[in-house]
């Protein structure tokens, strides 16, 4: 601030001229005097005099200030209800703590899955301590005798279990019985979609359970697989195109939208919400009437394609609906697959109802549930073919492909392409590209696993070749 707008300040609050020279001359502002503390007021009392100093201060506590607004109080943030974490594991049963009770007694242990399944099968039936506790020194032996040795090398034995039966495996078509064929890729070209983890299975497949107030009752399943299946208009009409007015004609099939229960009404309100022929059908003399909006004969062809194609019931991705019994029981089977549409239509059953896409499970119902797919699908797929292999094995495949919280594959896309080792990955696929690539980056192979320490031909550093023995032995007196 310059001398003479300070001036201007004292002089404009009500300060004689002079004063305000005194006050400018020696460095002081209307704010520095405003805000003195009693050392400053003493100083300024010494350079003014205490009259004139008095005249100061009233004119500085005259001082029009703007009242100062109120603090808003900040809006309290809304109290949300704790949300409750779902119990994926129940507290023990009455039957599962004298299990827990007679183990410690015996100074022993098993795993909390091991007990509630000898608790299932034996909860309902009469056992004595005596009885109990030798179900479990023996569950325990069997236990101990499974139990996999820290050093031991899984990976590989899990690979040959797989790999070994997977060089025997077949093609081949399978056949639902008393109904038409419906193909499903099985064998080894199914092993292969599940490792991948394809997106979409070559053969897509759903085995829809129904709750049991329907799969007993035939008109309603019909009537719930209609619900499902697909149907394009084409499906139940003849679609003629009349050149001379400029319109497309829908000729409904009554023996066949009888049999979807489907009526014409439905029909004409699909058409009138489907793009390509929104608000054109028309009812006329018990037919649809399309009429076309330009006078082009191409915009015509495209409205006849459009009408043939139209969606009229059921969910998207399915192609057909077979009815099959199962165990005294109704079960519907789809060729093509949309798990979370079907899953929302009424009376089907939500913890039985699957699908053979992993992925699609993945999205719908979670990482564990996916975990559970390649498992069940993995060994399915063994069994058709007549081949053992211990759950073990697969269950170690499918935690290594779903253990970071996403479903990835084996192969170059997905664990093989992520490995550290630059030879590992070379040895899988695409050897010069890895090559060239580790060159140009630097990268550096410690020969750390199997596949790598196999390539340059030393000792894998896994069982007898993890351990350096050196031997010296004593030399005799003369020597």
């Amino acid at each position: 601030m310059t001398a003479k707008s300070a001036m201007d300040v004292f002089t404009r609050k009500g300060v004689d001229e002079k004063t305000a020279e005194k006050l400018v001359a020696q460095g002081y502002t209307f704010t520095k005097v405003a805000r003195a503390n009693d050392k400053g007021l003493r100083e300024l009392e010494k350079l003014l005099g205490e009259r004139r100093l008095k005249q100061v201060l009233v004119a500085v506590k005259s001082k029009e200030r703007a009242p100062k607004k109120k603090k808003e109080k900040p809006l309290k943030k809304p109290v949300l209800a704790k949300k409750e974490l779902p119990v994926k594991v129940g507290p023990p049963t009455a039957f599962e703590n004298r299990c827990f009770k007679l183990l410690e007694k015996a100074g022993k242990s098993l795993p909390r899955f091991v007990i509630s399944e000898i608790s299932s099968r034996l909860d309902m039936v009469e056992v004595t301590d005596k009885q109990l506790q030798k179900v479990l020194d023996l569950a325990v032996e069997r236990f101990d005798i499974h139990r996999v040795d820290p050093n031991e090398s899984v990976g590989i034995l899990a690979a040959q279990s797989i790999g070994e039966p997977g060089t025997q495996m077949t093609m081949r078509t399978f056949h639902y019985a008393g109904v038409a064929e419906m193909n499903v890729t099985l064998g080894l070209p199914r092993l292969i979609e599940i490792v991948d983890a394809r997106r979409v299975p070559s053969t897509p497949i759903m085995e829809i359970h129904l709750e049991e107030s329907a799969h007993d009752d035939l008109e309603k399943v019909r009537d719930i697989a209609s619900n499902i299946e697909r149907t394009n208009l084409i499906d139940i009409a003849d679609v003629e195109t009349d050149i001379n007015n400029m319109e497309v004609i829908v000729k409904l099939d009554k023996r066949k939208i009888e049999r979807k229960s489907i009526t014409p009404e439905e029909v004409l309100r699909k058409l009138n919400k489907t793009k390509g022929t929104k608000g054109l059908a028309e009812m006329r003399n018990g037919n649809i009437a399309i009429r076309c909006d330009e006078p082009s004969y191409k915009k015509l062809q495209r409205i006849s394609e459009d009408t043939k194609l139209s969606p009229i019931k059921g969910v998207e991705g399915i192609q057909r609906a077979v009815i099959r019994k199962l165990s005294g029981h109704y079960v519907i089977y789809t060729e093509g697959s949309n798990l979370a549409k079907v899953l929302e239509i009424a009376h089907v059953d939500k913890k039985r109802t699957s699908t053979n896409s992993i992925l699609e499970i993945f999205e719908v119902l979670g990482t564990e549930a996916a975990r559970n797919a390649i498992i069940n699908e993995a060994s399915r797929t063994l069994e058709e073919q007549g081949l053992t292999v211990d759950i073990r094995h697969i269950m170690l495949v499918a935690d290594l492909m779903t253990n970071d919280g996403d479903v990835k594959a084996i192969g170059r896309h997905g664990i093989s392409g992520r490995k550290s080792s630059v030879l590992a990955r070379a040895a899988f696929e695409i050897t010069s590209t890895h090559l060239l690539r580790a060159g140009i980056t630097g990268e550096v192979d410690t020969l750390e696993g199997v596949v790598e320490n196999i390539i340059v031909g030393q000792p894998v550093t896994v069982g007898t070749g993890a351990v350096n023995l050196v031997w010296s032995p004593h030399k005799k007196e003369g020597e």
